[in-house]
């Protein structure tokens, strides 16, 4: 709160221009950047930063119910087809029988005990506490994970634009600021009723970057939208792995 206040409300409206032109501007802060007027807007690094911890604060002081496991208990039947599952597996013959049978838990348990005795814990958990555990995790390693993903980003995009001239550098600043909205957004989204507004809010957010894109490349709208949706082919992907290793370091360094 003191670098929100201190910094940003003080700096003669700083904070509110920038904000101003990112939510409701696709694209015209990173131009505006690009272009050298740099003084009259907050840091896009900076901006980030804060609008990611302000995203974060939210989603848990609303208590919005990131993650779910099913806590009924399997029903005999079905558990009974499992273990029949199983055991024919085991009782198939091997293929190449000269190749050791050693199982991934050996393996784990032999070369990585730490981590063998994790999951170990975990697959003794119910799903009550892999919920609790999960998301415990996912506020601890998610920011980063999150902040980690802007230089992927930022790569996705000079790729998808290559001939075009324009650096590596100023594919990331389109990153932060792109990625400042999505976090400003998603938590007035958390925040709002469910409605009319809401449902605006939601669509904004779909359409945003799409336009922005074409705002700061000009590039056509069918070379814009194919680029979009290539990219969030691959941000998508990287963000279900990032997701997965934060997952994983949660059940990792559970206590």
């Amino acid at each position: 709160m003191h670098e929100f206040i201190g910094h940003y409300v003080a700096l003669e409206g700083r904070l509110w221009g920038s904000i101003k032109r990112l939510v409701f501007r696709p694209g015209l802060l990173t131009n505006e950047y690009l272009a050298g007027r740099r003084k009259r807007y907050v840091e896009p690094l900076r901006l980030y930063l804060s609008l990611s911890i302000i995203f974060f604060a939210v989603l848990k002081l609303t208590g919005t119910n990131l993650i779910t496991l099913d806590a009924r208990p399997i029903p005999p039947e079905r558990k009974a087809q499992i273990e029949r599952s199983i055991a024919e597996k085991k009782a198939q013959p091997k293929a190449h029988p000269e190749i050791v049978n050693e199982k991934l838990e050996q393996v784990l348990e032999r070369e990585a005990p730490s981590v063998f005795k994790a999951f170990d814990d975990w697959d003794k958990m119910d799903n009550e506490k892999r919920g609790d555990l999960l998301i415990v995790g996912f506020y601890k390693y998610a920011p980063y994970a999150i902040f980690l993903l802007m230089p992927v980003f930022a790569l996705w995009l000079k790729l998808l634009y290559l001939g075009t001239g324009r650096r590596y550098g100023e594919h990331f600043l389109f990153a932060l600021h792109t990625n400042a909205f999505a976090f400003l957004m998603l938590g007035v989204f958390f925040l709002l009723p469910d409605g009319f507004i809401k449902f605006l809010a939601l669509c904004w957010v779909g359409g945003y970057l799409p336009w922005a894109m074409q705002r700061v490349y000009e590039k056509g709208r069918w070379g814009t939208l194919w680029r979009w949706l290539l990219l969030m082919v691959l941000h998508s992907a990287s963000l279900t792995i990032a997701i997965l290793v934060v997952m994983a370091a949660g059940i990792m360094t559970a206590h």
